[in-house]
């Protein structure tokens, strides 16, 4: 594809798929197009970079369609001084989108391979403050721990309070929750010490964290 093509068809990602889809934050639809997402999709399906589709990942994983990524960072609505976890890193084409919104972003994923390419592909891009980790959290993050973003990039079976308070006051957390083939993507606002507000987004089906089933519901 020549680089005339690339630009048009990052255009018309943008202007066809993720805008209509409700993403009208300007900062949101810079960083998609200034983040060359052609960069992160896997070699194989290069030529579908711009498509409307959750691409195939190795380990049985996927990379979420575009639309699903604007909706995911403009719900939320990432500031210059965040602190981001990102849970999953797959491609690392969120996590270098995070990043160039982000303050920090610390990403963890189960699978090294997974680290080691997304490490080496955010340099090429310019991506200098996002951190990779290999790590298990489909059970949640550390509570002690506090950060203004969480985004969940895999779905959970059931709802539980792995991430919740991880948040700082005022944190939000993205996360897709049930089973296919219809999930609700949730915005969960920690709004004070003690409690959480919920809000559903839309509806929509990816694959769930690996060992996601062992945590218990949580109810608010």
């Amino acid at each position: 594809m020549s680089d005339m093509n690339v630009e048009q068809a990052r255009f018309n990602m943008i202007e066809q798929q993720i805008r209509p889809w409700d993403v009208l934050d300007q900062r949101v639809l810079d960083t998609l197009t200034a983040v060359h997402r052609e960069d992160f999709v896997p070699e194989r399906y290069r030529d579908l970079a711009f498509s409307d589709l959750n691409l195939p990942l190795d380990h049985g994983q996927v990379m979420m369609s575009p639309k699903l990524e604007g909706r995911l960072l403009q719900a939320l609505d990432v500031q210059p001084s965040d602190s981001v976890l990102e849970v999953g890193t797959g491609s690392g084409y969120l996590s270098a989108c995070l990043g160039r919104l982000a303050g920090s972003v610390l990403s963890v994923d189960l699978f090294e391979d997974f680290k080691f390419t997304a490490q080496k592909k955010a340099a090429l891009a310019g991506i200098r403050n996002v951190k990779y980790r290999v790590a298990d959290a489909a059970a949640g993050w550390d509570p002690n721990s506090r950060f203004d973003c969480i985004a969940v990039t895999g779905s959970l079976p059931e709802l539980h309070r792995g991430f919740h308070d991880a948040l700082a006051v005022g944190g939000r957390l993205f996360v897709i929750v049930g089973k296919p083939p219809v999930m609700e993507a949730l915005l969960i606002t920690r709004v004070a010490p003690d409690q959480w507000a919920r809000e559903s987004l839309f509806e929509t089906s990816i694959p769930a964290l690996i060992h996601a089933e062992k945590p218990q519901p949580f109810v608010f």
